[in-house]
C-alpha cells in the first residue's frame, strides 16, 4: 500500500510542478494546491499507514493508530485552504486591475509567443 501511495504523492509532485512551471496565474495556484495535497498525503504515508484501534487508556489494545500525523495533517489542510483562498483573490483582483491572468504580462515584459 505505501508502493501504491508514493507512486501517487510523485505524480502529484510531477503534475503541481508542471503547473507552477506555467506563466497562467490561475494554473500556479492549481499547482500549489497541489503541490500541498501531495505533502499531506506524503506525510500521513511516512507515519505509517496501519490499521488499529483508537489509542484510548485503559484498553488493551494490540494495536492502535497514532493521532499526532492525522491532526497535523487535519491542520495543514485548513491551513493550506485558507492560503488558497486568499491566492485566487488576489489574482481576481490582480486580473481585474490588468485584465489578464499572464505572469509575464503582469510584469510588462514582451513575450515571443
Amino acid at each position: 500500500m505505501e508502493i501504491l501511495m508514493s507512486i501517487l504523492i510523485g505524480l502529484l509532485f510531477a503534475s503541481a510542478v508542471y503547473l507552477m512551471l506555467s506563466k497562467s496565474l490561475l494554473r500556479i495556484i492549481i499547482g500549489t494546491g497541489l503541490l500541498s495535497h501531495g505533502a499531506h498525503l506524503m506525510l500521513l504515508t511516512m507515519a505509517g499507514l496501519k490499521r488499529g484501534t483508537v489509542p484510548l487508556l485503559g484498553e488493551n489494545a494490540e494495536a492502535y493508530t497514532d493521532p499526532i500525523p492525522q491532526a497535523l495533517v487535519l491542520t495543514a489542510i485548513v491551513i493550506s485552504f485558507g492560503v488558497t483562498a486568499f491566492f485566487l483573490v488576489v489574482a481576481y483582483r490582480a486580473y481585474q486591475e490588468l485584465g489578464t491572468d499572464n505572469i509575464d504580462e503582469m510584469r510588462g515584459t514582451k513575450t515571443d509567443d
